[in-house]
């Protein structure tokens, strides 16, 4: 009963959103952003940046841990070259 409700809901959701649509709206929306011939640079860049921030991120932490393991195992075979 709960899902058959929550279905119908979606449904009068959906019917309501589709009823009072107008395309006038769509029209008046682009003339409100101001879109111009810079408007798809600039939003490559913001993607480009958006995508490529945590690849740069995760280069950085990796180079850092590749370093910390690399002193820990000169720290390690220091140890050993004592004890021999």
């Amino acid at each position: 009963m709960n899902q058959t409700l929550k279905l119908l809901h979606c449904w009068t959701i959906a019917l309501l959103s589709m009823l009072l649509a107008m395309p006038a709206y769509a029209v008046d929306s682009y003339r409100y952003l101001h879109v111009s011939i810079d408007t798809p640079w600039a939003i490559f860049v913001f993607l480009f940046f958006l995508v490529f921030a945590p690849m740069v991120l995760a280069i950085i932490l990796y180079w850092r841990h590749a370093l910390k393991k690399d002193d820990e195992d000169d720290e390690d075979n220091d140890e050993h070259a004592k004890d021999a």
